[in-house]
């Protein structure tokens, strides 16, 4: 069984607002830690009614005074929205302040729309190798390679750089520099397996990594019973339409039989973005967790639980933690597969 981690989106739910929305991802943070989740990652979107990560270094760093030992990071940072000394200045003072705990993985898309993209970079006419250009640049920030220009804190951090990607491009370069690759099979799993072949199969050992490291995005809403979980899962399957009709909306309530209610094209709208999820009691949720590890091969799992109800999301960790068993349970310090990914300093 692959190790697990948590990626939080902080989700603004209905009747609440950013601050218990951040409140609560400290807690989960700490409940993870203490259920011996991996990682937590939280990611950058802005102009999203119901997410209230934007400012993603900042709510790491609340993140971590409420952890001690679980790795904290991003999932990603849209590296295209930020000048590459920036994100090695945030995230070296991340990792000043709680070492050796530090993940950054980065993304090319604004995770946002047009608009809130020109408010962020005023100029969207970058050429294709920009992104590259910027992940050099910003290793070699912590490398301490890029002249006059020194990023303080951030050179020297021990901050292991993750590529991240929803198609094949991303798996092409980071296969391509040697790092490790997470894919958004939570939310675009349409060319999942295409990018994990191609990662695979390309890649090339580098002074950061000697194999390749593969997390994949899951989707977990695990309760006691197969019906709790549909109806928990009605939340999620809400903001997935209100998004992809240009709607968002904070994250719902569930609705009993939600789906039903639904025209054919929003339905498989539902069903492709929640293609790859467990969604059941226990048993349900190990079956679907089985079968996705075996048809990736992932060495991790990054698993997300939109849940409206907060004891029902802290719930549904504890339920998948304890049906993935021994070998999904990392240790309590930093795991292994983190001492084969050598730092970017």
């Amino acid at each position: 069984m692959p190790k697990l981690s948590v990626l939080d989106l902080a989700p603004i739910t209905e009747g609440s607002d950013a601050g218990e929305a951040l409140r609560r991802s400290g807690e989960l943070a700490a409940h993870a830690e203490a259920l011996g989740y991996n990682r937590y990652w939280m990611a950058e979107h802005h102009s999203m009614v119901g997410i209230a990560s934007a400012a993603t270094a900042v709510g790491l760093a609340y993140v971590g005074t409420r952890t001690s030992r679980i790795r904290i990071g991003a999932g990603g940072i849209m590296l295209p929205n930020h000048a590459p000394l920036i994100i090695a200045e945030q995230f070296g003072t991340l990792d000043a302040l709680f070492p050796g705990r530090i993940d950054l993985g980065l993304g090319r898309a604004p995770g946002t729309d047009q608009a809130a993209a020109y408010a962020m970079r005023r100029n969207l006419t970058a050429d294709e190798n920009q992104f590259l250009r910027d992940v050099l640049e910003l290793i070699g920030y912590f490398k301490g390679e890029n002249g006059r220009v020194r990023a303080v804190p951030g050179e020297g951090a021990n901050v292991p750089v993750w590529i991240l990607g929803s198609s094949t491009y991303g798996a092409q370069l980071a296969a391509m520099l040697g790092l490790p690759y997470a894919f958004a099979s939570h939310f675009a799993p349409q060319m999942m397996d295409q990018a994990v072949r191609v990662y695979r199969e390309t890649f090339r050992p580098s002074e950061w990594l000697a194999e390749p490291y593969l997390m994949m995005g899951f989707n977990a809403i695990v309760a006691d019973s197969d019906e709790e979980a549909r109806l928990l899962a009605t939340s999620i399957q809400q903001a997935v339409v209100a998004l992809r009709t240009g709607q968002p909306r904070q994250l719902p309530p569930p609705v009993e039989g939600y789906a039903d209610m639904l025209p054919m094209e929003a339905r498989l709208m539902i069903d492709q973005f929640l293609s790859q999820a467990a969604i059941g009691a226990p048993d349900t949720a190990k079956a679907a967790l089985d079968a996705f590890a075996a048809r990736t091969g992932a060495d991790e799992l990054m698993v997300t639980s939109q849940i409206f109800d907060f004891d029902a999301r802290k719930r549904s960790y504890e339920l998948l933690m304890a049906v993935a068993g021994e070998g999904g349970a990392p240790a309590t310090t930093a795991a292994p597969a983190d001492e084969e990914l050598a730092t970017v300093s």
